[in-house]
């Protein structure tokens, strides 16, 4: 082809035809600019379906990692329910300690000396090159906020990490209930809510503390009283901000569907 070309011209100049030379030249500069323009687009293109192919792939695993995430945080809003029950139980055989159930009673001390922590699955699609592959800006606006809200949230849980560290567990050894507490938590076999495997129930003997603990003076205790009523109030305001975020995780699924769904 190129052979083809330079004997035209050749011949164009040999005949001293310098318009039609002229002429002939552009048309030809005007082929090569076309070329060029086609080898480009087709480019771009596979570029592009690269990045959509890539894509894809990133949307799929923030699907998997945020359905972990949303079944994790499920998980610990669950837990802080169940404290939240005990508690009333517990205020309930404060204000009627002529009706004290010590299974129950155990039971419900146990359920509030849990820390329900969430530590979702990490990835570094924020703040990496990979954020600009995801085209959807509101899917791109709501990870960009992921960490902060997932720190809001973290933070009430350290918060009680520490009250169940530094005042919980304190009052129950100054009331004298903590090996029958644990006695009773385990005698019967038990599986924790937050357990890997759910399968497996562990079972074992403490044995009952041959100290005489008299309940109703247990329930008596105000400093006790005012820990379950703070107890309410924690759980209370870190759902608050649980369901926030789960409102995130499932709108964020929703988004990723969707874009999936597309190609």
């Amino acid at each position: 082809m190129i052979k083809f070309f330079r004997k035209i011209r050749q011949r164009l100049l040999t005949e001293n035809k310098f318009s039609k030379y002229l002429i002939y030249a552009i048309g030809e500069i005007i082929l090569v600019v076309i070329g060029i323009l086609i080898a480009l687009s087709i480019n771009n293109w596979n570029e592009k379906q690269k990045d959509l192919e890539k894509e894809q792939l990133i949307l799929k695993q923030l699907h998997s990692e945020y359905q972990s995430n949303l079944a994790q945080l499920d998980e610990k809003i669950l837990m802080r329910n169940e404290g939240l029950e005990a508690c009333d139980k517990l205020l309930n055989q404060i204000d009627n300690p002529e009706t004290i159930n010590e299974e129950v009673l155990y039971n419900s001390l146990w359920q509030i000396l849990r820390d329900p922590t969430f530590d979702p699955i990490k990835n570094d699609i924020v703040g990496s090159q990979n954020l600009r592959l995801i085209q959807n800006e509101e899917l791109v606006r709501i990870l960009s906020n992921w960490s902060s809200e997932v720190y809001q949230v973290q933070e009430l849980e350290l918060e009680y990490k520490k009250i169940r560290t530094e005042i919980i567990i304190p009052c129950y050894n100054k009331l004298g209930i903590s090996r029958n507490l644990n006695n009773a938590l385990w005698k019967d076999g038990y599986t924790p809510t937050e357990a890997l495997d759910k399968k497996y129930n562990y079972k074992f003997t403490i044995k009952p503390s041959k100290k005489d603990v008299d309940l109703k003076e247990v329930l008596s205790d105000v400093e006790l009283e005012g820990i379950i009523s703070q107890i309410i109030t924690f759980n209370q305001v870190t759902n608050l901000q649980s369901h926030t975020l789960r409102d995130r995780i499932k709108n964020m699924l929703k988004i990723i569907e969707q874009e999936i769904e597309k190609q």
